[in-house]
């Protein structure tokens, strides 16, 4: 099995409860607890493959703090190879406020300003990580600050060199970003590099600036992308290859917590990827050819996502191949 190293921040989450007043009391209508869940979107989708069985190595940096220990463990219980995630005494484990609406749905308040993640070197990539090659999966959120974004761009090119499928899932945090910064041209930047691309319509419609999305899709496969995965929630996902176009139904679950779906989702479909041994020199003839089995690996990683949508929390609500009943699929 191919080994799947994912690259970026490990943060906490900590996700609110909302406790309603008890009646006769006169202080607001309500407060939210919060209680603290291991998560980050990278971190996401190493939990995902390792839960999953797969060969899943995460590469970042937390603090050597309370929150940092937690997150090592929680990864390490998830399946996930630590030996390259280091811990520092110079920045905070950061973390991230996650309310929740009646439906489901998230806002973000995030706390990492000069947090351990962000001052990762291109130094501190070990060479032993790439070794063998595999694929190396990454977020725009390690694109925001300069030195993490050369940091992103140096492992970028190390994965590259190794013979590694390159796996950018855009992830679009916008608060995460300095204030008056565009992170268009950074993101392109990286589209540039990647062979399979995952976005949500609206981060399509953030890259498109003015232009129609066939005309922004026939772009990015013009860049030599393998697959380009546009996810819409419960509407139909959309993929793209050199020679096709095509769509998968995600099953209809009902939402408890939209966290970690997207992550689980694409975890799902590195994990099948890796499964397959589908490397880098295979990946062009895997999309263009054996389209039943994108078609199989595309459902499956549906199926991820759809369970993670029915359960809380991030890591908490990623499936292992056990938890995927027939009615995910269905």
């Amino acid at each position: 099995m191919q080994k799947v190293i994912s690259f970026g921040e490990a943060l906490v989450d900590m996700l609110s409860s909302k406790v309603s007043k008890p009646a006769g009391k006169t202080e607001a209508a309500s407060h939210e607890s919060f209680t603290k869940f291991p998560g980050g979107a990278p971190a996401n989708v190493a939990a995902a493959v390792g839960k999953l069985g797969g060969n899943s190595v995460f590469v970042g940096q937390v603090g050597a703090d309370m929150f940092g220990d937690f997150m090592k463990a929680s990864l390490e219980d998830a399946g996930v190879d630590t030996r390259y995630l280091l811990q520092s005494d110079e920045g905070k484990t950061a973390l991230a406020f996650v309310s929740l609406d009646d439906h489901g749905e998230r806002s973000f308040e995030f706390y990492r300003n000069a947090s351990a993640d962000l001052l990762f070197s291109a130094d501190d990539f070990q060479e032993s990580c790439f070794e063998g090659g595999g694929l190396f999966h990454f977020c725009s959120n390690t694109l925001t600050e300069p030195a993490i974004r050369a940091a992103t761009l140096a492992g970028i090119d190390k994965a590259k060199s190794a013979g590694c499928i390159i796996s950018f899932d855009v992830n679009l945090r916008l608060n995460l970003w300095p204030e008056g910064a565009d992170p268009f041209e950074f993101i392109w930047a990286c589209l540039e590099r990647a062979d399979i691309v995952k976005l949500c319509v609206e981060e399509l419609n953030f890259i498109c600036r003015g232009q129609v999305q066939a005309q922004v899709i026939e772009r990015l496969l013009s860049l030599g992308i393998a697959l380009v995965l546009v996810t819409d929630g419960g509407k139909p996902l959309r993929y793209h290859t050199q020679e096709r176009t095509g769509t998968i139904q995600p099953p209809s679950v009902a939402m408890v917590d939209s966290t970690a779906a997207g992550d689980a989702f694409i975890g799902g479909l590195l994990y099948a990827l890796a499964e397959q041994n589908i490397s880098a020199p295979l990946l062009s003839d895997f999309v263009a050819i054996e389209s039943a089995l994108l078609k199989s690996a595309l459902t499956f990683a549906s199926a991820c996502g759809a369970y993670a949508v029915a359960h809380q929390g991030a890591f908490s609500s990623l499936p292992g191949k056990e938890d995927l009943t027939p009615a995910y699929f269905a």
